[in-house]
């Protein structure tokens, strides 16, 4: 089905968050249908003509819109649901990652205790826990998992408005493997250019 004007809305005022939400899961349901062209067909089904159209019907076709870029996709979910159901926003970036010697968090469990190296992502949260004496903890997420960096106080004081706003970080520093807990104990952080999605953390809690 390429249509959604036989849908039935249960009432007559529907919000744009109520359908984004629809269209966007007619977009996942239906793989002909990009996301503004499923856009346009909810919104020609929840928007009805007025008295003097109303009697001539309206034939279902594709919207003149553009297909959405990776990132309008990216900055339209996070805007509207706080996540995204396609790839992670570190996913379109990995060719770059690499490029810049940054491990993937589901390798560092193959790498050797001790090794210098770097690991980037979403700041998913960051922890300074009142026993920690001043050190920060960031949870850094990728399409492949979660990687775990400790930041001294020292570094914390050297780039405070860095490790606190960005949404995304590259961490370099030595990896430390005790017991299957794996973290990186940052030496040098950086902002890293990923999306303009409005991603969100879990800070200091």
């Amino acid at each position: 089905m390429n249509s959604v004007s036989s849908f039935e809305f249960p009432v007559s005022g529907t919000s744009e968050n109520s359908t984004a939400r629809v269209y966007s899961k007619h977009e996942t349901r239906n793989s002909k249908l990009h996301r503004r062209d499923a856009l346009w067909q909810v919104e020609k089904a929840v928007r009805r003509s007025g008295p003097l159209l109303e009697e001539f019907p309206e034939p279902d076709s594709s919207s003149p819109l553009e297909v959405m870029t990776h990132e309008e996709r990216l900055v339209a979910d996070f805007h509207g649901t706080g996540l995204t159901v396609g790839p992670h926003p570190m996913a379109y970036r990995r060719a770059e990652m690499k490029a810049m010697g940054i491990h993937p968090a589901s390798e560092l469990k193959s790498i050797p205790n001790g090794r210098r190296l770097r690991i980037g992502g979403c700041v998913i949260a960051r922890q300074r826990p009142g026993t920690a004496k001043g050190f920060v903890f960031l949870s850094l997420e990728d399409e492949t998992g979660i990687a775990n960096a400790i930041v001294t106080p020292d570094l914390l004081e050297k780039n405070r408005i860095l490790l606190v706003a960005e949404r995304f970080l590259m961490v370099e520093g030595i990896l430390q493997n005790q017991d299957n807990v794996i973290s990186v104990k940052a030496e040098r952080v950086l902002p890293l250019s990923v999306t303009q999605a409005e991603t969100s953390s879990h800070d200091f809690h």
